[in-house]
């Protein structure tokens, strides 16, 4: 069931997601968690890594990149509760690193969203004080934490909506 998945998933992620454990390890825990042979634990792997990857949302990548862009650009960054591997398979699908200024995944800092630690990181790496900053996440408690530690914060729920809310604090800064 997908309840028992989760249960022996859970520690393992959460372990791989901090950076607590390298790639390698999260799959012989796979392995052994679920009684896979190598076979298996590759399915298992390349079916968790298309769902980590998903698709990316082009009309927010474009407009993302735009700010980057211009008279007055803007700097810009990511922050990903992320895994184990997630920063060479996220740069050779989308190239994430010619997008932004600044990308901090949650494995190599071992702190998560929406710790305020993780919000701090992103603001010394860009130069920027936290009420000069940003947030936009498609999980609530993350935008909490950013509101916390003093960012601005967008809920993502859509594109569009997203960007028009973007668009909106941009013309108040």
């Amino acid at each position: 069931s997908r309840a028992e998945f989760d249960a022996r998933w859970e520690p393992i992620g959460f372990a791989g997601s901090l950076g607590q454990i390298e790639l390698g390890e999260v799959e012989r825990r796979l392995a052994a968690a679920y009684g896979l042979d190598d076979d298996q634990l590759k399915r298992l792997m390349s079916d968790l890594w298309h769902e980590y990857l998903g698709t990316l949302d082009e009309p927010v990548a474009a407009y993302f990149v735009s700010l980057r862009g211009g008279r007055d650009p803007i700097k810009t960054g990511i922050l990903s509760n992320s895994f184990a591997g997630a920063r060479e398979r996220e740069q050779a699908a989308y190239g994430f690193h010619e997008m932004c200024d600044v990308i901090v995944y949650s494995h190599e800092e071992g702190v998560r969203k929406p710790e305020p630690r993780s919000y701090a990181i992103v603001c010394e790496r860009l130069g920027v004080e936290p009420e000069r900053a940003v947030f936009d996440d498609n999980v609530d408690a993350n935008v909490d934490g950013a509101r916390a530690v003093g960012m601005q914060g967008i809920l993502f729920v859509e594109a569009q909506q997203a960007i028009g809310e973007l668009r909106a604090l941009l013309r108040e800064a």
